[in-house]
């Protein structure tokens, strides 16, 4: 099958300053693909012209068959675009935003509020929605923000930093609501500069990095990539010798490091499924109890920081 969305050398051009610079990528139908990047690698204009509201400077990108440059209506239909800017009218209520939008997408009758409540469930707001947007929280806002890129059941949603500047319970109310939509079956674009946000909820990432896509793959190939490491925790008894248990260990095959502290072993490693087997052995032929293994894998941070010299949020 192929991709929902196919990006080939997408440019974007604002007199001598090249926002985005020709990048390319595709995304596979069910897949939650994040554009990680820090404030202003050109994330948002990269969502801005897949959803044909800036026309690019050059290359193409197809959704669904259709050229966004070329066929932008038949795009449009595909697409639900959930702005980092909050598209709302705050003097009217959940349920009237909701139907005004429903409305602009040619959605009527007992369809458009059929829509409508069902849209008001999967937020989380049927309870409120008879409340005015300008008595909601932050959060409240931004679930509706979802909702109205939701009401025509796209193909594609794309989520332009979503949780920006709300609480801590919101955003894990949309983080959630993302998981959701995509077990349901919805192919997300994500984008992002929160590591842990990109961790949790891609298939695969894009690294972007002043208009540039400097890495992409699943965490796993990222980290491959750069060489980062897995380190396992090894929680010991307490009559155990945590000193006793590096040195052996130092000696199986895949361990890079292992390092005794208080009660704990640190092995450092490529791949901790790799050596796991081999160290749960090396510790029963030495009577040591290892009551808990924590696995510490390595983050998308570590992988910005190797290509990029500096932390993601700098």
């Amino acid at each position: 099958m192929p991709p929902i969305l196919e990006v080939q050398n997408l440019v974007k051009k604002y007199g001598d300053f090249t926002a985005v610079k020709g990048i390319s990528f595709d995304i596979q139908e069910g897949e939650i693909f994040s554009l990680l990047g820090p404030n202003g690698a050109g994330k948002t204009t990269t969502i801005s012209m897949l959803s044909t509201l800036y026309e690019p400077t050059g290359g193409e990108a197809v959704v669904g068959g259709h050229s966004v440059t070329k066929d932008p209506m038949a795009v449009r239909n595909l697409i639900g675009v959930v702005p980092q800017e909050l598209a709302l009218y705050e003097d009217l209520t959940a349920r009237e935003n909701l139907v005004f939008w429903g409305q602009m997408y040619n959605l009527g009758g007992s369809r458009l509020k059929s829509r409508v409540d069902e849209i008001l469930e999967q937020i989380g707001l049927a309870d409120k929605a008879k409340d005015r947007v300008k008595t909601y929280s932050g959060g409240m806002k931004r679930r509706v923000n979802i909702g109205v890129g939701l009401l025509h059941k796209p193909r594609l949603l794309f989520m332009d930093e979503p949780t920006v500047g709300i609480d801590p319970q919101s955003r894990r109310a949309i983080l959630d609501t993302v998981k959701d939509l995509n077990k349901q079956g919805m192919t997300v674009l994500y984008t992002t500069h929160y590591m842990e946000e990109a961790q949790e909820l891609s298939d695969r990432v894009g690294i972007i990095d002043h208009g540039e896509l400097i890495a992409l793959g699943t965490q796993k190939d990222l980290t491959r990539q750069v060489g980062e490491t897995e380190t396992l925790i090894l929680h010991l008894g307490e009559n155990d010798d945590p000193q006793a248990l590096a040195a052996a260990l130092n000696n199986v095959h895949g361990v890079i490091k292992a390092e005794p502290t208080d009660g704990e072993v640190s092995v450092i490693c490529p791949e901790a499924e790799d050596v796991l087997a081999a160290v749960v052995t090396a510790a029963n032929e030495r009577g040591i109890k290892i009551r808990s293994i924590d696995i510490r894998e390595p983050n998308l941070e570590a992988v910005f920081l190797h290509l990029t010299g500096r932390a993601l949020r700098d």
